[in-house]
Protein backbone atom coordinates (compact mmCIF):
# COMPACT_ATOMS: atom_id res chain seq x y z
CA UNK A 1 0.00 0.00 0.00
CA UNK A 2 2.80 2.47 1.08
CA UNK A 3 4.44 2.16 -2.56
CA UNK A 4 0.89 2.30 -4.42
CA UNK A 5 0.41 5.57 -2.39
CA UNK A 6 3.80 7.13 -3.24
CA UNK A 7 3.73 5.87 -7.10
CA UNK A 8 0.33 7.60 -7.21
CA UNK A 9 1.22 10.66 -5.58
CA UNK A 10 4.23 10.78 -7.79
CA UNK A 11 2.07 10.57 -10.87
CA UNK A 12 -0.30 12.83 -10.09
CA UNK A 13 2.36 15.45 -8.53
CA UNK A 14 3.82 15.58 -12.36
CA UNK A 15 0.75 16.99 -13.30
CA UNK A 16 1.01 19.72 -11.47
CA UNK A 17 4.65 20.70 -14.01
CA UNK A 18 2.01 21.47 -16.49
CA UNK A 19 1.06 25.43 -15.34
CA UNK A 20 -2.82 25.32 -16.67
CA UNK A 21 -2.75 22.15 -14.37
CA UNK A 22 -1.33 23.53 -11.44
CA UNK A 23 -3.53 26.74 -11.89
CA UNK A 24 -6.80 25.03 -11.57
CA UNK A 25 -5.43 22.80 -8.71
CA UNK A 26 -4.48 25.53 -6.66
CA UNK A 27 -7.72 27.28 -7.34
CA UNK A 28 -9.92 24.11 -6.03
CA UNK A 29 -7.56 23.96 -3.54
CA UNK A 30 -7.82 27.78 -2.20
CA UNK A 31 -11.95 27.36 -2.94
CA UNK A 32 -12.08 24.13 -0.66
CA UNK A 33 -10.29 25.60 2.23
CA UNK A 34 -12.08 24.69 5.31
CA UNK A 35 -15.24 23.31 3.31
CA UNK A 36 -16.18 26.90 1.90
CA UNK A 37 -17.07 25.95 -1.32
CA UNK A 38 -19.62 23.44 -0.40
CA UNK A 39 -20.80 25.30 2.36
CA UNK A 40 -21.37 28.70 0.38
CA UNK A 41 -23.01 25.90 -2.27
CA UNK A 42 -25.21 25.04 0.76
CA UNK A 43 -26.10 28.37 1.83
CA UNK A 44 -26.71 29.37 -1.82
CA UNK A 45 -29.19 26.48 -2.23
CA UNK A 46 -30.58 27.67 1.22
CA UNK A 47 -31.37 31.07 -0.57
CA UNK A 48 -32.77 29.78 -3.86
CA UNK A 49 -35.20 27.01 -2.52
CA UNK A 50 -37.21 28.59 -0.26
CA UNK A 51 -39.79 25.22 0.33
CA UNK A 52 -36.43 23.70 1.16
CA UNK A 53 -34.53 25.62 2.69
CA UNK A 54 -34.15 24.02 6.25
CA UNK A 55 -33.27 20.74 4.14
CA UNK A 56 -30.15 23.02 2.28
CA UNK A 57 -28.97 23.99 5.98
CA UNK A 58 -29.41 20.78 7.67
CA UNK A 59 -27.26 19.30 4.59
CA UNK A 60 -24.86 22.73 5.00
CA UNK A 61 -24.15 21.85 8.45
CA UNK A 62 -23.91 17.97 7.70
CA UNK A 63 -20.83 19.11 4.94
CA UNK A 64 -19.06 21.18 8.02
CA UNK A 65 -19.57 18.55 10.72
CA UNK A 66 -17.71 16.06 8.48
CA UNK A 67 -14.83 18.75 7.87
CA UNK A 68 -14.97 19.26 11.46
CA UNK A 69 -14.89 15.41 12.00
CA UNK A 70 -11.42 15.09 9.64
CA UNK A 71 -10.09 17.55 11.98
CA UNK A 72 -10.52 15.24 14.76
CA UNK A 73 -9.17 12.65 13.21
CA UNK A 74 -6.10 14.44 11.81
CA UNK A 75 -5.24 15.35 15.24
CA UNK A 76 -5.62 11.66 16.44
CA UNK A 77 -3.56 9.83 13.64
CA UNK A 78 -1.03 12.42 12.82
CA UNK A 79 -0.08 11.48 10.05
CA UNK A 80 2.65 13.78 8.45
CA UNK A 81 2.47 15.26 5.04
CA UNK A 82 4.15 14.36 1.65
CA UNK A 83 7.83 15.61 1.77
CA UNK A 84 9.09 14.16 -1.75
CA UNK A 85 8.08 17.65 -3.57
CA UNK A 86 7.60 21.27 -2.70
CA UNK A 87 3.88 21.33 -2.68
CA UNK A 88 2.42 23.90 -4.94
CA UNK A 89 -0.13 25.66 -2.10
CA UNK A 90 0.38 25.88 1.66
CA UNK A 91 -1.78 24.47 3.96
CA UNK A 92 -3.00 25.06 6.93
CA UNK A 93 -1.62 22.28 9.16
CA UNK A 94 1.04 19.66 9.04
CA UNK A 95 -1.39 16.46 9.15
CA UNK A 96 -2.18 15.02 6.10
CA UNK A 97 -5.14 12.01 7.55
CA UNK A 98 -7.90 12.56 5.93
CA UNK A 99 -7.86 14.95 3.80
CA UNK A 100 -10.66 17.47 4.93
CA UNK A 101 -11.05 18.72 1.41
CA UNK A 102 -12.17 15.32 0.26
CA UNK A 103 -14.17 14.90 3.18
CA UNK A 104 -16.38 18.12 2.39
CA UNK A 105 -16.64 17.13 -1.10
CA UNK A 106 -17.63 13.96 -0.50
CA UNK A 107 -20.00 15.20 1.85
CA UNK A 108 -21.56 17.89 0.46
CA UNK A 109 -21.99 15.55 -3.03
CA UNK A 110 -24.08 12.97 -1.00
CA UNK A 111 -26.15 15.82 1.15
CA UNK A 112 -26.54 18.48 -2.07
CA UNK A 113 -27.18 15.09 -4.21
CA UNK A 114 -29.96 13.95 -1.87
CA UNK A 115 -31.97 17.32 -2.88
CA UNK A 116 -31.61 16.79 -6.13
CA UNK A 117 -31.29 20.61 -7.39
CA UNK A 118 -30.59 21.91 -11.04
CA UNK A 119 -26.96 21.82 -11.52
CA UNK A 120 -26.20 18.62 -9.60
CA UNK A 121 -24.80 16.73 -12.16
CA UNK A 122 -22.40 19.37 -11.66
CA UNK A 123 -21.46 18.53 -7.72
CA UNK A 124 -19.72 15.06 -7.88
CA UNK A 125 -17.41 15.77 -10.87
CA UNK A 126 -16.10 18.91 -9.30
CA UNK A 127 -16.02 17.42 -5.82
CA UNK A 128 -13.58 14.53 -7.70
CA UNK A 129 -11.28 17.24 -9.35
CA UNK A 130 -10.70 19.10 -5.46
CA UNK A 131 -10.16 15.23 -4.49
CA UNK A 132 -7.11 14.85 -7.55
CA UNK A 133 -6.01 18.42 -6.76
CA UNK A 134 -4.72 18.23 -3.44
CA UNK A 135 -2.44 15.46 -4.89
CA UNK A 136 -2.10 17.45 -7.92
CA UNK A 137 -0.51 19.93 -5.69
CA UNK A 138 1.23 17.65 -3.26
CA UNK A 139 -0.11 17.76 0.18
CA UNK A 140 -1.82 14.76 0.18
CA UNK A 141 -1.85 10.62 -0.39
CA UNK A 142 -4.50 9.21 -2.67
CA UNK A 143 -5.15 7.14 0.57
CA UNK A 144 -5.74 10.14 2.45
CA UNK A 145 -8.07 11.51 -0.76
CA UNK A 146 -9.78 8.28 -0.15
CA UNK A 147 -10.09 8.07 3.20
CA UNK A 148 -11.74 11.59 3.72
CA UNK A 149 -14.48 10.69 0.70
CA UNK A 150 -15.00 8.02 2.31
CA UNK A 151 -15.69 9.79 6.05
CA UNK A 152 -17.60 12.49 4.17
CA UNK A 153 -19.90 10.64 2.27
CA UNK A 154 -20.46 8.23 5.40
CA UNK A 155 -21.18 11.41 7.56
CA UNK A 156 -23.74 12.93 4.95
CA UNK A 157 -25.38 9.65 4.62
CA UNK A 158 -25.58 8.80 8.20
CA UNK A 159 -27.46 11.97 8.88
CA UNK A 160 -29.78 11.86 5.57
CA UNK A 161 -32.56 10.80 7.41
CA UNK A 162 -32.03 13.89 9.55
CA UNK A 163 -31.27 16.10 6.90
CA UNK A 164 -34.47 15.15 5.01
CA UNK A 165 -36.98 14.86 7.49
CA UNK A 166 -37.20 18.04 9.46
CA UNK A 167 -39.69 20.53 9.07
CA UNK A 168 -38.72 22.93 6.06
CA UNK A 169 -38.93 26.48 6.39
CA UNK A 170 -41.05 28.51 4.41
Amino acid sequence: MYDMDHRLLSALRDCGTDPRVATAARALSWSGEHGALWIAAGLMGAAADRERRGAWLRGTALTAAAHLASMGVKRIVRRPRPGSAEPLVRTVGRHSFPSSHATSAAAATVAYGALRPAGARLVPPLAAAMCVSRMVVGVHYPSDVAAGAALGALTARAGAAWMMGGRVDA
